[in-house]
């Protein structure tokens, strides 16, 4: 399950233990692309939480995390920062790319 977040209140993707938040838009093709991996991910990957950020609806948040490109993809561990990586990857690439910071 993808959670959505809006009015750029992110906290529980902060709480988690780890999790992948999805910069995005909804113009934006290789986003559109990448929506369907993202939710076969957190289907597969139970021990992930998984969010998604419109960058139109949350533009601060945008900002405050240094969003010049979409799609954005941030892995945070325990709520620090560990890896991001923008544009499209098929699923294994977005599997191995998370699986490399356990």
């Amino acid at each position: 399950m993808i959670h959505k977040i809006t009015d750029n209140n992110w906290d529980a993707a902060l709480k988690a233990k780890k999790a992948v938040v999805d910069f995005s838009a909804e113009w934006c093709g290789p986003c559109k692309m990448l929506g369907p991996v993202m939710q076969e991910l957190s289907e597969e990957m139970p021990d992930v939480e998984f969010y998604n950020a419109d960058t139109d609806q949350n533009i601060q948040l945008a900002i405050q995390n240094g969003i010049s490109s979409i799609p954005a993809l941030l892995l945070f561990e325990d709520g620090e920062l560990k890896d991001t990586t923008v544009g499209f990857m098929p699923k294994d690439a977005v599997k191995s790319w998370i699986e490399k910071a356990r």
